[in-house]
């Protein structure tokens, strides 16, 4: 039997629960952004994306799953270079909350994470980016190859997208852009060829893409253009290789994404995007 991977209602977490083992059940989450929009005056950004507030969100989130452990696969904090000495408390803040809950919180490093482990409370178990496999399912950011044990997995758990859709425009989000799920099914002859020899071929057969968990971190729309730059290695080498569908948060199905090399709504032929992107 396989572990059970599902979605947390109307949060940007997943839930994976062991076969049999119901009171082991681990939460997964991505792309915290700790100080995103932040100040010196205010280093933890606006309320909304305040270290307290995405705290208070991860413990409502193990409220609803019971679960006793949390994974962050990526990125926790903002800054890619260094730590700001004014955003240092509100990182330890944010992981000791989790922490003073009784939680084993691990941190998956992700690109944003440089410089981050110096600050972080002794307690939180932190990983390579290459990843890590828990109860058969390989959980990495997405900025790097994985590791050889993570590439065997049958179902991947990555971040780094920031996977979005965009839908017509209303006066509450005059954007339309709304954070989603990702969700692509491999064949095994989609699988990417082995990376410079010293990689094991991709057995993946679904990988699950994590919305990014901070409510104000852009979000690639991508039913209207592939990812830009900085994570286009994620959707190239893994993800265009294989069917997509999208999910809203509270589980709507989207439809099939198209995954190919062209960008969506873009002809081969001319390379232009659509009015109105």
């Amino acid at each position: 039997m396989e572990s059970l991977l599902r979605p947390v209602p109307d949060r940007p977490v997943l839930s994976l629960t062991p076969p049999g083992r119901s009171a082991e059940t681990t939460l997964l989450l991505a792309d915290v952004h700790l100080g995103l929009v932040g100040s010196t005056e205010r280093p933890s950004g606006p309320p909304e994306a305040s270290g307290e507030r995405l705290a208070e969100e991860i413990l409502g989130a193990v409220q609803e799953t019971a679960a006793r452990t949390v994974v962050i696969a990526g990125d926790a904090k903002h800054p890619i270079v260094g730590t700001p000495p004014a955003l240092r408390p509100v990182i330890f803040d944010f992981f000791g909350r989790l922490l003073g809950a009784g939680l084993t919180v691990e941190l998956v490093l992700g690109n944003h994470d440089v410089g981050l482990v110096r600050f972080l409370p002794r307690e939180v178990v932190v990983h390579p980016a290459r990843g890590i496999v828990r109860d058969g399912v390989g959980i990495f950011h997405g900025h790097r190859w994985p590791s050889n044990a993570v590439l065997r997995a049958r179902r991947l758990v990555v971040g780094h997208l920031h996977p979005g859709y965009r839908l017509a425009p209303t006066a509450e989000d005059p954007s339309g852009k709304r954070r989603c799920w990702l969700r692509v099914t491999l064949t095994p002859s989609s699988a990417p060829p082995r990376r410079r020899g010293r990689h094991v071929p991709l057995r993946a057969r679904e990988i699950v893409v994590l919305p990014a968990f901070n409510p104000i971190a852009g979000t690639e729309a991508l039913n209207r253009q592939r990812p830009a730059r900085g994570r286009s290695f994620l959707w190239q080498r893994f993800l265009s290789r294989g069917e997509a569908r999208a999910y809203l948060l509270d589980g709507t199905d989207l439809g099939r994404l198209p995954t190919g090399t062209t960008a969506p709504g873009r002809s081969s032929a001319t390379g232009r995007s659509p009015p109105g992107r």
